[in-house]
């Protein structure tokens, strides 16, 4: 994983890990790898791991069972409250800088039906060269 120096390194390994849970590639109830086993994995320090699983245990992520380690939730209701929540966040990410480059709400919103239906559009057509 590469990281971005404007940032707090757990709080990019968090999102991640979010994106990752939300996508299904880490399931529900999931072990997680040892506070030193992520941090050999990331190449970040054991502190910053342990930090990491922190922070997920305090938004509710992921619990620890004593003896065993620690777990993604298994809530359903979770990750659909952290999808949203980074729907949201990407949203008003996208809206601020659309505003700064001078767009008005029409045209975000002209802009991302043309992109959804390109994106739409594209899709179908891979789908049908396979």
């Amino acid at each position: 994983m590469r990281f971005n120096n404007s940032t707090p390194i757990y709080l990019q390994v968090i999102d991640k890990l979010k994106a990752d849970i939300i996508s299904g590639r880490i399931g529900l109830g999931q072990k997680m790898p040892s506070t030193r086993d992520l941090a050999q994995e990331l190449g970040i320090n054991p502190n910053t791991a342990s930090r990491i699983y922190k922070e997920m245990e305090s938004q509710g992520l992921c619990f620890k069972k004593r003896g065993l380690g620690t777990f993604i939730t298994e809530s359903d209701k979770m990750v659909q409250k952290i999808k949203i929540d980074m729907a949201d966040q990407l949203t008003a990410d996208f809206v601020e800088g659309m505003k700064k480059l001078g767009f008005s709400s029409e045209a975000m919103v002209d802009l991302m039906i043309k992109k959804v239906n390109y994106s739409e559009t594209e899709e179908a057509e891979n789908e049908s060269s396979c």
